[in-house]
C-alpha cells in the first residue's frame, strides 16, 4: 500500500489534508477501507457541528460491520462529500481522492503537524 506523503494520519486510520488555508478534507485510508471490505454506506449527520479531536463524526458501514470515524483535530465540520450518499463505494476505489469523507475547519492548524506522518503512519501498519 502506498500513503501519499502530502497527508497527515492518525492511528484509528482517518487521513487529513489541508486544502487551502485552515480548510481540510478528511477521510479514511487504503488500509482502513481495506479492512472493512466492501463499503455500503457513509452515515455522517455532523455537519455545523464543532468537534474536538477523536470525537466521533460519523459512522461507515461495510457488508460486515460497522465503524465510527474519529475526527483527527478539533475543528467544524463544513461539508460532507455529496458523492457518498449515492456511491459509498468511492471510499474503496479512490480512498484519497474521490472518497473525503468530510470537509473541516481546522480550530488550531498546527495541530495537523502532531499526526503521524506518511513513514510513521506505514509503520504502524506494517
Amino acid at each position: 500500500m502506498n500513503f501519499p506523503s502530502d497527508l497527515r494520519y492518525t492511528k484509528d486510520h482517518e487521513w487529513v489534508k489541508v486544502v487551502d488555508g485552515n480548510t481540510a478534507l478528511v477521510g479514511i485510508t487504503e488500509f482502513a477501507q481495506s479492512e472493512l471490505g466492501d463499503i455500503v454506506y457513509v452515515d455522517i449527520n455532523s455537519v455545523g457541528n464543532e468537534l474536538s479531536a477523536d470525537e466521533v463524526f460519523g459512522t461507515v458501514e461495510a457488508v460486515k460491520t460497522v465503524s465510527d470515524l474519529f475526527l483527527p483535530v478539533a475543528a467544524k465540520i463544513v461539508e460532507v462529500n455529496p458523492a457518498l450518499e449515492n456511491e459509498p463505494e468511492l471510499v474503496n476505489s479512490d480512498p484519497f481522492g474521490k472518497g473525503w469523507m468530510v470537509k473541516i475547519e481546522v480550530a488550531n492548524i498546527a495541530d495537523i503537524d502532531h499526526l503521524l506522518d506518511a513513514e510513521a503512519y506505514t509503520s504502524l501498519v506494517s
